[in-house]
C-alpha cells in the first residue's frame, strides 16, 4: 500500500470513495452484484492492487449487516457445497496475483463476469427454473456448485468480484430473494473474513489502508438500511433482471478499464 497516495486523497476522491462504500452496503442487503461498481470506483481512486485491500474491510462490515438482516433466510446445505470449491478458488486467485499485473486481472474478472451473465440468460431463455435450492444434492447440482464456487473464491481473492459468479449461482439455482440474500450474507461474511490473511501476506492490508477503512466504513451503514427498505419493494423478476444487469455492467467496467 502506498501510504503517501492514502494521505493525500483529495476532497472529490474520498467523496467518490464515501458513495462506494454507501453502495457496498446496499448491494449487501438488497441488489447483489451491485459492489462491482465499487470495486471500479475504488481502483480508479486508489491503485488497483491497492484498492482491493482497503475494500475488502468494507465488504465484510456489510456482510456482517447483510447477516443480522437475513440470517434466518441462509440455505445451508448450499453453503456448505460451496466452500471447499471456493476455498481452492481462493488459494488459486492468491498465487495468480503473485504474478499477475493489473491488466491481466482485470481482463479476466470481466471476462467471467460476462460469462456468467450470458450463461445464465440463456439457462432462462431455455427453460423454466424449475430446480430448487436443495438441487445441490443431485450428481449436477455437485458439478454446478465446484465450477462455480473455484470461480467465485478465484474471483473474490483476486478482485473481490465474486459477488456477481455467485449471484448468477444462487440465481441459476432457483433462489428466491429472500434466501439469496440470506444465503449470499453468510457466504460472503465467512468467505471475506477468511481471504484477510491472504491479503496481508500479500500487503493488500496495512495499517494506512485500515485507517481509511475506518474513515469509509460510517458510509456503508446508511447503504445497507437503504437496501433494506428497497428490496421489499423490488418484486422477483425486477431483482432477478438488477442482478443480471449489475453483473454485466461490472465486467464491462474491468474489461474497458
Amino acid at each position: 500500500m502506498n501510504t503517501m497516495t492514502l494521505w493525500h486523497i483529495s476532497i472529490g476522491e474520498f467523496a467518490a470513495l464515501a458513495a462506494a462504500a454507501l453502495l457496498v452496503g446496499f448491494s449487501k442487503t438488497a441488489v447483489s452484484g451491485a459492489n462491482t461498481v465499487s470495486l471500479a470506483i475504488f481502483a480508479a481512486v486508489l491503485p488497483a492492487r491497492a484498492s482491493t485491500g482497503v475494500l475488502l474491510p468494507l465488504l465484510i462490515v456489510g456482510d456482517v449487516l447483510a447477516v443480522i438482516t437475513y440470517r434466518r433466510h441462509a440455505h445451508w446445505p448450499t453453503l456448505w457445497r460451496l466452500f471447499p470449491a471456493v476455498a481452492a478458488g481462493v488459494v488459486f486467485g492468491t498465487l495468480f496475483l503473485v504474478w499477475a499485473d493489473d491488466g491481466i486481472v482485470r481482463t479476466s474478472i470481466g471476462a467471467i463476469l460476462l460469462l456468467m451473465a450470458a450463461v445464465t440468460m440463456w439457462r432462462r431463455r431455455a427453460a423454466a427454473q424449475d430446480e430448487e435450492p436443495d438441487s445441490v444434492s443431485t450428481r449436477a447440482g455437485r458439478v454446478k456448485a465446484r465450477s462455480y464456487g473455484v470461480l467465485g473464491g478465484f474471483t473474490t481473492m483476486v478482485a473481490n468480484a465474486g459477488g456477481p459468479v455467485m449471484s448468477m449461482y444462487l440465481l441459476s439455482a432457483g433462489f428466491r430473494k429472500l434466501g439469496f440474500l440470506g444465503t449470499s450474507a453468510f457466504f460472503f461474511l465467512i468467505v471475506n473474513v477468511s481471504k484477510v490473511p491472504f491479503s496481508v501476506g500479500l500487503g493488500l492490508i496495512d495499517w494506512p489502508s485500515l485507517l481509511l477503512d475506518a474513515a469509509l466504513a460510517i458510509f456503508v451503514v446508511p447503504g445497507a438500511l437503504l437496501g433494506k427498505w428497497a428490496v421489499h419493494r423490488i418484486n422477483q423478476i425486477l431483482f432477478e433482471r438488477l442482478v443480471i444487469a449489475a453483473t454485466v455492467v461490472g465486467g464491462v467496467q474491468l474489461l474497458l478499464r
